[in-house]
């Protein structure tokens, strides 16, 4: 049988307060004084002297002979001191209490017997205004209508002179540490503080669960609700850590992710399967998650949720001992090592996450619904790196974009909803560039071709034959894909890299040299760092365009400037070690690639200076959207022959055919392209050819 409701906890103090109002009007000599608390009288002071020092106290227990069962007799005020000072969570907060909201609270946040007399008489007048003018009374204060320190132990039958009482507003205590307590007035001495319940706790005593507490939603904090579902992850080896984690008791565990969230999505959505909420914050700032995480825990408890955050900033220390608990699980999820000097409260466990075989095209399909999709699903998902929940929201995406296209899903659908959960934060040091092109775009020899096609191989299936195959070295070594691009400007480097990553799937990000280079020492390898870390991260294909510039040669040392430039080098081949993204170099000038980079390199793709047949076909290519005159083909054929021009010159000459003739009006004549060829070679500072040519000046 439950034991009372709330209403019925504050209809019994009610009556308790009336009965000591009462008691002391009788013999209050301003009782009847309509200016009562506006000022003091004389006999007021007089007779406020003549109170026994614990007149808070033990004067009180005796007025409250009026109030009912809820009294507490004078004589047995020391006792029950004491046994509302107990915390142990099984002395009930009101005789004959059941399985009530109050009572689950007091058992959930660790509060004896008077924390729980304290917190009903702090939200008295938040649930029912009959208390304010009765508490306005007892503060002799008509304008303070809430309960004091003083009033709530003093109808408890104790003071602020006993300092087990005292000690239950102490900061550290059940009551203030889990925030379900503000002690307000801090100017004031102790017994005049007033006692305020934020508004979240009332709510939920109230029965109120349905909204997250402001200050967690202005932090991003997201609520998952349990489910019935099984848990899916693209992972057995996650699906037995998570089913670890959700089976053990309360549990503080740090997951140490080779790609960020995959884990701490498997544990969430094991959590969510087992009943249990889960309250999940994604935060960058170890101070503002510091911040909120006494508001999380307290959440957690009124809820009895687990608590997710991913990812851990660099600094972490605040936030982990803020919300370490031995009470709550919570699971901390980020790509470094824990911390040595965390210390907190609790023991944390370290796991190692793993990450070998996510993105498996079988949960792809489950998600994606019943039916077959029209084409190869595990070709065009094998470049992402995604975890069971991010898959399932991937999934959704490309669903919803197929609905509102009123088409069929596709597979750039699915690639743009996996874009959307791997999108890296690079915008303060590359530039983004989503591909257009593909591979019929480029004009170049079999032999590059071919190699192209083995990169774009090697990045999407490197999680097979790396993980699963097992082909990787030790040594510490990432299974990223780096390749060199080389020859001279204009032969299609730049484009080839936006081919890739078109093929694949993923966006184009190219590094801005003047953000990274700084001539402060250390600095550069800083931002290069920020980069690496970023991509190691997340699905996309980077490109250093000029990459001699940061990738070149070391030297002898005969300066303090050749000591730190190959400390630049030497930093650089260690990282290209660990990497585990897609990086593209480009470089006019092989030769001052430091070899000891080309070892590290997966391939080497050589650009040629087109022949003057690829030369055609980069012309026609480049002209193939555009109004055509019929003596184009024949000019074309003479410009490839006469003018040496690479694939970017020809591609700048045609924009200049194409003005020339949008500017007249007409389509694009041969007298057009021959003038844009022009312009190219005299750019470069070239000899035009000679006057024999009849279109020569």
């Amino acid at each position: 049988m439950s034991g009372p409701t709330l209403n019925g906890r504050l209809a019994a103090l009610r009556e308790r307060v009336v009965g000591v109002v009462e008691s002391r009007a009788t013999d209050d000599p301003t009782a009847g004084d309509p200016l009562r608390g506006l000022y003091v009288t004389p006999e007021t002071a007089l007779r406020a002297a003549s109170r026994p020092l614990d007149g808070a106290g033990t004067a009180w227990a005796a007025d409250a002979t009026a109030g009912g069962a809820d009294a507490v007799p004078a004589a047995d005020a020391e006792r029950d001191v004491h046994a509302y000072a107990d915390v142990s969570a099984d002395v009930p907060p009101h005789p004959g209490a059941g399985t009530d909201r109050l009572s689950t609270l007091a058992r959930a946040f660790g509060l004896g017997a008077l924390d729980a007399h304290i917190l009903l008489t702090a939200l008295a007048p938040d649930v029912d205004r009959a208390f304010e003018p009765l508490f306005g009374y007892l503060n002799d204060d008509v304008g303070r209508r809430r309960a004091t320190v003083g009033i709530a132990l003093g109808l408890a039958g104790t003071g602020p002179h006993e300092a087990a009482a005292r000690d239950r507003f102490h900061p550290a205590a059940p009551l203030c540490a889990g925030g379900l307590l503000v002690v307000e007035d801090e100017d004031r001495p102790l017994p005049g503080r007033a006692l305020r319940v934020p508004e979240r706790v009332v709510a939920h005593l109230l029965g109120d669960d349905g909204r997250l507490d402001a200050g967690l939603r202005d932090a991003g904090v997201e609520l998952l609700p349990p489910t019935a579902d099984e848990p899916a992850t693209a992972s057995e080896a996650l699906d037995a850590l998570a089913a670890r984690v959700r089976a053990a008791a309360p549990v503080t565990v740090h997951l140490r992710e080779r790609i960020p969230g995959v884990a701490a999505d498997a544990v969430a959505t094991a959590l969510c399967a087992a009943g249990r909420p889960v309250l999940r914050l994604r935060t960058g700032s170890g101070e503002d998650g510091a911040a909120v995480a006494p508001v999380l825990l307290r959440e957690a408890r009124l809820r009895g949720a687990a608590v997710v955050v991913e990812p851990l900033p660099r600094e972490a220390g605040p936030l982990v001992r803020a919300l370490a608990a031995p009470d709550v699980t919570v699971v901390l999820a980020g790509t470094d090592a824990p911390g040595p000097r965390w210390a907190p409260r609790v023991e944390i466990l370290a796991l190692e996450a793993p990450g070998d075989d996510v993105g498996s095209a079988e949960l792809w399909r489950r998600e994606l619904g019943p039916g077959e999709p029209a084409f190869d699903l595990a070709e065009a998902v094998a470049p992402y790196r995604l975890g069971g929940g991010q898959i399932r929201r991937a999934a959704r995406s490309a669903r919803a974009l197929a609905a509102f296209e009123g088409t069929e899903l596709t597979a750039a659908h699915v690639q743009r909803g996996a874009r959307l959960m791997s999108a890296p934060l690079l915008d303060s040091h590359a530039r983004r560039v989503r591909p257009a092109v593909g591979f019929a775009d480029l004009v170049l020899p079999e032999e590059p071709l071919r190699e192209l096609h083995e990169l774009t191989a090697r990045a999407r299936y490197r999680d097979r034959v790396l993980g699963a195959w097992r082909l990787r070295t030790g040594g510490g070594r990432g299974r990223g894909v780096v390749a060199l691009f080389a020859g001279e400007s204009g032969t299609g480097k730049t484009l080839g890299a936006e081919v890739i990553a078109g093929e694949l799937g993923l966006d184009l990000y190219v590094v801005d040299l003047s953000s990274v280079v700084d001539k402060y020492v250390g600095e550069t390898e800083k931002n290069l760092e920020r980069i690496f870390a970023e991509v190691d991260r997340t699905d996309c294909v980077l490109l250093f365009d000029e990459a001699d510039a940061v990738f070149g040669k070391r030297s002898e040392v005969r300066s303090s400037h050749d000591r730190y430039a190959n400390l630049e080098s030497a930093y650089l081949l260690q990282r290209l070690e660990a990497f585990d993204g897609i990086a593209v170099l480009t470089t006019n000038l092989r030769a001052n690639i430091d070899e000891a980079f080309t070892r590290r390199l997966d391939l080497v793709v050589e650009f040629p200076f087109p022949d003057p047949e690829q030369r055609i076909s980069l012309w026609e290519a480049c002209l193939a959207g555009a109004p055509q005159a019929p003596d184009l083909a024949d000019a074309i054929a003479d410009c490839a022959k006469a003018f040496e021009l690479a694939g970017g010159a020809i591609r700048s000459a045609a924009v200049t055919a194409g003005y020339l003739a949008a500017a007249r009006g007409g389509p694009v004549t041969g007298d057009d392209v021959r003038t844009g060829a022009r312009r190219e070679y005299q750019k470069a500072g070239r000899l035009l050819p000679d006057a024999g040519v009849p279109w020569a000046p």
